[in-house]
């Protein structure tokens, strides 16, 4: 059975909104988009190099997915262009409808954990999450995250939406591996080690 990888940026609280672009998610007013750009060195190139090696899909929740396709077919200068375009893409969302427009797209059809809890008896190489916050949640609560590759940058913005919202989830990690970049940012690598539940 291969591991749902979940692959995020993250500032030291917790937002994970739009770490790549000004324009890229100004839900509620965002205005700090592009946050994790000041701290990219070709030491966190390799690590998401290494990650995409060896895995055998991505998993995006709807929004993520048009914002991806939206920006990287075009970003002809990029070598994460030809990783994204070539990698089997599995796409959760209610709204979208088959076929999709990217190449190498698969719609998960029905209720999505069940749908990504046969991708993970069916194939041989582990599917990483890339954003998709709510999508991450949901599979959380339903103990179907493997591993959580998390980039803690050095920076506080105080608004913003969070990976791990107030809502009551509980879950215990370990710390696997971690790594400091030049720029300080911590590369930690945890899994669970107990179920996800609800308190109360």
């Amino acid at each position: 059975m291969i591991n749902i990888v979940v692959f995020l940026s993250l500032t030291l609280d917790g937002v994970m909104q739009a770490p790549g672009r000004p324009d890229e998610d100004t839900r509620g007013g965002f205005k700090y988009g592009g946050w994790a750009a000041p701290y990219s060195e070709p030491s966190i190139g390799k690590t998401v190099g290494e990650s995409m090696a060896t895995t055998g899909g991505i998993l995006l929740g709807r929004r993520t997915y048009q914002d991806f396709y939206a920006y990287w077919p075009h970003r002809t200068d990029n070598p994460f262009t030809d990783v994204l375009n070539n990698t089997q893409k599995y796409v959760a969302s209610m709204t979208l409808k088959e076929p999709l427009p990217w190449m190498n797209s698969t719609l998960l059809l029905g209720d999505v954990p069940r749908a990504v809890a046969d991708l993970k008896m069916q194939l041989e190489k582990d599917v990483v999450i890339l954003g998709s916050g709510e999508l991450v949640r949901s599979l959380m609560k339903e103990n179907l995250i493997d591993r959580y590759m998390l980039l803690i940058h050095p920076i506080v913005l105080g608004s913003g939406k969070r990976l791990f919202p107030a809502d009551e989830t509980i879950a215990t990690l370990q710390l696997v591996n971690t790594e400091t970049t030049g720029k300080g940012v911590i590369i930690a690598v945890y899994e669970p080690v107990k179920s996800t539940k609800r308190a109360g």
